[in-house]
């Protein structure tokens, strides 16, 4: 029996409800998709561009289920919620992906993407405030899921300090470098 995989990006979320009356926000995000349930990292919100505040994750979740169970499988569900000091959380809004369509389609031709767009935050009065960009990726099979990601990962990537660039630059003998300028220079006058 086949097992798919849906790969689920939670970007950003901006436009969002403030319910902390005192300071700035801490977010979290609730995911469900059936029977599992993961959870996102806290998030405080920044000033994005155009002067819009803007909650990021940027975190990557898969959930993995047998194609015996795709039918039951109906809704992605994102619960919203606020960390507050005094409280356990509060809830700020959540968003429902309908997946019978993504999982249909991803079937058909082996394979799925969404790329993350902005979906409609709900109220408890189900009224709308903000935005939520959510990508998806949907794998039929379990094992091209796992073949596509050990070619993705083949490489880590080394990366340097700021710290230690800087003090590689301080270590260029600019001396040598200087004085072949100077002489190319002085080289170039003497033609004219």
């Amino acid at each position: 029996m086949k097992e798919g995989i849906l790969e689920v990006l939670l970007v950003s979320a901006k436009g969002i409800r403030n319910i902390n009356v005192i300071g700035r926000s801490a977010y979290y995000v609730v995911i469900e998709c059936g029977a599992q349930v993961e959870r996102t990292k806290t998030s405080t919100e920044y000033i994005g561009a155009g002067n819009h505040k803007e909650i990021c994750w940027n975190e990557k979740f898969a959930f993995e289920f047998p194609s015996s169970e795709w039918e039951n499988l109906t809704h992605l569900k994102f619960k919203i919620m606020a960390e507050e000091c005094l409280f356990e959380g509060g809830f700020v809004g959540e968003t429902i992906i309908y997946l019978q369509g993504i999982i249909v389609e991803g079937n058909d031709n082996g394979f799925l993407e969404v790329r993350p767009a902005p979906y409609n935050v709900v109220l408890e009065d189900d009224t709308y405030k903000g935005e939520i960009k959510i990508g998806l990726k949907f794998f039929p099979n379990k094992a091209t899921y796992t073949d596509r990601g050990m070619h993705v990962k083949e490489e880590p990537e080394s990366r340097q300090s700021i710290c230690r660039t800087i003090m590689n630059l301080v270590r260029i003998p600019w001396g040598r470098f200087l004085f072949f300028y100077n002489r190319n220079c002085e080289d170039k006058q003497k033609q004219v």
